[in-house]
């Protein structure tokens, strides 16, 4: 069976997590086991809460969006009142905190805590994350409210970021004879970031953002190529088809994506999670711009470490060949 034909039949998780278990919650809903997607264990709970939402429906859907909404009214909530508030049962939340890897709904407040302890001891900046952004707003506020929610994206990232699958990838692409990078829309300029990137240190690499020219170029991969895809919801169908045909062909392929159940990370080898913080007027879609720069980044430096010699020449031999097009000033600075 190709890749491209798993995109329509029962898949497995991302290559090195755990078999996928589902928890009952309540009559209509059921609830994955947030704690095995993929991040580390006794990361930021609220990430991986966020992480898991669009999954659940129902009683579930609402336990976490009360959480998320103000977590430390839910570190000082009883399991009670935080059913009562819900709309939910104490059974449900009990069953939500396993759903965690926690054993009850004390080590979840505990957690929780733990976690908005901290961010109140840095200044309380991230309490504020949450407040819609109005029209009437200072430029003062809305740069505070920006920097909060980006800074604790990047927190959140660097929780849910697998750095063993970091490790595969950088590992892949310094070996690989070709890299290919594929992303729609928004994730076009993230994928064309790190295609510079790449190139910049010796590393043969192309960003395509036209299907039919990223399909032809996929199907002339082999096995020692990679194939990187990059979007944020894991649904964007010319990515996945991308990259389905490039593994199709044998080439490694890594999903850059927030979701570690889409259908991206699913046709993936190789997956690199990343974690957002929306606003008012910057969506999800448009919140992932920065945490995947971050974590393509660090992707970035271990592939430089890794090819350290070639890396270190290229990126002298380049730097020289764009010198004389820089301006004096620029040139006495340097």
């Amino acid at each position: 069976m190709t890749a491209r034909e798993e995109l329509t039949t029962a898949v497995p998780t991302a290559v090195g997590a755990p078999p996928v278990s589902v928890i009952p919650a309540d009559a209509t809903s059921t609830m994955p086991a947030l704690h095995m997607d993929g991040g580390k264990e006794g990361g930021s709970v609220l990430a991986r809460v966020r992480a898991g939402l669009p999954e659940l429906t129902g009683a579930l859907q609402r336990v976490a969006e009360l959480i998320l909404a103000d977590p430390a009214a839910a570190a000082r909530s009883t399991i009670v009142e935080l059913a009562e508030r819900s709309g939910t049962s104490p059974a449900t939340v009990t069953r939500f905190c396993r759903a965690l890897g926690f054993v009850g709904y004390a080590d979840l407040r505990l957690a929780i805590a733990g976690e908005t302890g901290r961010a109140a001891r840095t200044g309380g900046w991230t309490m504020d994350i949450g407040r819609e952004i109005q029209p009437t707003d200072p430029l003062e506020r809305v740069l505070g409210q920006i920097m909060a929610a980006d800074t604790q994206a990047m927190h959140d990232t660097a929780a849910l970021l697998d750095l063993g699958e970091v490790e595969r990838a950088a590992e892949a692409i310094a070996r690989a004879n070709r890299v290919d990078i594929y992303g729609a829309s928004g994730s076009a300029l993230v994928g064309g970031e790190m295609q510079f990137c790449l190139h910049r240190i010796g590393i043969a690499a192309w960003a395509w953002t036209d299907v039919h020219n990223g399909l032809a170029s996929a199907a002339l991969l082999q096995a020692g190529d990679v194939a990187l895809g990059v979007s944020h919801s894991g649904q964007t169908r010319e990515t996945i088809e991308m990259i389905a045909e490039a593994s199709s062909r044998g080439a490694t392929t890594i999903a850059l994506t927030s979701f570690p159940r889409s259908p991206l990370a699913e046709v993936a080898d190789i997956v690199l999670l990343t974690a957002t913080q929306a606003t008012t007027f910057r969506p999800d879609a448009l919140s992932a711009r920065h945490p995947q720069l971050v974590v393509l980044d660090l992707l970035y430096i271990a592939v430089a470490q890794r090819t350290h010699e070639r890396a270190h020449a290229a990126f002298s031999v380049t730097a020289q060949a764009v010198a004389g097009h820089r301006s004096s000033a620029g040139k006495d600075a340097s």
